[in-house]
């Protein structure tokens, strides 16, 4: 790769990291064509980005961003693909759900709204965060069940007989 491409790659990751507010870096490296196939399907249904990517240009580029990645960059050894998603925990689902076959994807790191998380170890966490949509789902729900209560309690009034037979 001559300098002008990497300059032109690190650009691209420096485009791509301004973005967005959900990054995940996990190590999928050793897994087979077929399994590999499929973690990109499920990715790509779930509206998430997945690339791999070579771990001094996604220094450089995050170093570049004007997002603050922290430590984050401590992680980039090795095999590193780069999950970009709008919804905080839909990578860490997946990469839940291939674990269940195998010991890949190993979960790196992950930077989620202005917040650092590393090591494997916090994947049951992350897939516990709620999604906006979650969270305004419950919240809509909470405003409800108050008037709904009110409702089903004067639905199930006794009606007044009428004296007059």
């Amino acid at each position: 790769m001559t300098r002008e491409e990497k300059s032109i790659a690190i650009e691209d990751l420096t485009a791509q990291l301004a973005d967005v507010n959900v990054v995940y870096l996990a190590d999928i490296s050793g897994l087979d064509a077929d399994t590999t196939s499929n973690l990109r399907r499920a990715c790509f249904k779930a509206g998430i980005k997945l690339e791999v990517v070579k771990n001094t240009l996604l220094e450089k580029a995050m170093e570049a961003s004007d997002n603050d990645y922290g430590d984050l960059a401590s992680v980039l050894k090795g095999n590193t693909s780069m999950f970009i998603a709008d919804t905080a925990n839909a990578p860490a689902k997946i990469i839940k759900e291939f674990r269940k076959k195998g010991e890949k994807p190993i979960f790196k790191g992950a930077y989620i709204n202005q917040e650092i998380y590393i090591g494997d170890n916090l994947l049951d966490s992350l897939v516990a965060i709620k999604s906006k949509e979650e969270v305004i789902a419950e919240i809509i729900g909470l405003l409800q069940s108050p008037a709904k209560r009110v409702l089903a309690a004067l639905q199930n009034q006794p009606e007044k007989e009428d004296s007059a037979e």
